[in-house]
């Protein structure tokens, strides 16, 4: 591409950039943007007056702010937990089709009957998953947030049945001790980190702390130096002595890590194996089909809304407020 064609690019996005800013400001609305969208989408909702976080946070931030309309960008279970809790607001997204593995593999009928082959567990089911799932549920969780609730519910004595994410469950039990079951569910991103490839990078990077998201498999889990949501690694890459960082988690994230840690260099961890032809596949596609012209269009049109039917948000939304109070005990 030539200097021209680099110029005008910029240019169209930026202009691209001021449209929504307007628009959002003529729709009295507010962004709120997962840490896995793309940084232009990440600095726009920095520059408005948005949110850039992790899920609970969104979940909280969007409830709180005054705006009649929320746009978030992320993947569908956001837009949901978002309606939920703010049931009289408008929530629009850039795109409807943006999913995740996690929610499309535990569907509520399957997860229901599971739930009702063990009626004396406590059903604790991590964000990532439908409105319908989460209505079925006890406790909503975040990953920022399993160990301390799973630690806090065993200690009552109570069993745990645990859904979707199979790696992330088994860190939480190895963490707790506390008696769970498991559903067997998984992230196609964190899935893919792979321990020896992650050990050859370290050989490259001698130097270099590993952060890990704990829905990676055990095998990469024990290899990190930090293991926590996305703001929990957030804050390792700002507190840890380390000056270079090979990160298991959606490289979306590093726009806040240089944020936070300007300065350190970060790597992405290898998800290939021996003889791919990429050495690292570490996005979400769901994630990726955010876009500045989707969000553009989506608050143009107002047909990108998400409905939650009232009854079922209603019950959703009782495992959600637990989830909150919970968290704001803790802060």
């Amino acid at each position: 591409m030539t200097a021209q064609a680099v110029a005008s690019a910029a240019h169209c996005e930026e202009a691209q950039r001021e449209h929504v800013k307007a628009l959002l400001r003529r729709e009295n609305a507010v962004l709120v943007a997962h840490y896995y969208t793309d940084a232009t989408l990440q600095a726009l909702a920095d520059e408005t007056g948005g949110c850039v976080a992790d899920s609970l946070e969104m979940a909280r931030f969007g409830r709180e702010h005054t705006a009649t309309t929320l746009v978030v960008a992320g993947v569908r279970f956001m837009g949901e937990t978002a309606k939920i809790l703010s049931p009289d607001k408008r929530v629009l997204m850039p795109t409807l089709e943006a999913t995740c593995s996690l929610d499309i593999g535990c569907p509520v009928d399957k997860f229901t009957a599971f739930c009702d082959q063990h009626p004396e567990r406590t059903v604790v089911v991590y964000a990532n998953t439908s409105a319908a799932v989460k209505a079925r549920a006890d406790w909503v969780v975040t990953s920022s947030i399993a160990i301390d609730l799973v630690e806090h519910l065993a200690a009552q004595g109570e069993k745990i049945l645990w859904a979707p994410d199979r790696y992330l469950g088994h860190y939480v039990q190895q963490q707790t001790g506390a008696d769970m079951l498991l559903w067997d569910g998984a992230c196609i991103v964190h899935e893919e980190f792979k321990a020896q490839a992650l050990l050859d990078m370290r050989h490259v990077y001698p130097g270099a702390g590993i952060l890990v998201h704990p829905e990676s498999p055990a095998a990469v889990i024990d290899l990190a130096d930090a293991v926590g949501s996305t703001s929990q690694l957030i804050r390792a890459a700002q507190t840890l002595p380390h000056q270079q960082f090979i990160v298991a988690t959606d490289k979306a994230i590093f726009y806040k890590m240089r944020q936070a840690a300007p300065g350190k260099e970060f790597f992405e961890a290898p998800t290939a194996g021996v003889g791919a032809t990429c050495r690292s596949c570490a996005h979400c596609p769901w994630m990726a089909m955010n876009s500045l012209d989707l969000l553009a269009g989506s608050l143009e049109s107002g047909d990108q809304e998400i409905f939650v039917e009232q009854s079922l948000g209603e019950a959703a939304s009782r495992p959600l407020q637990r989830m909150l109070d919970f968290a704001r005990q803790r802060r």
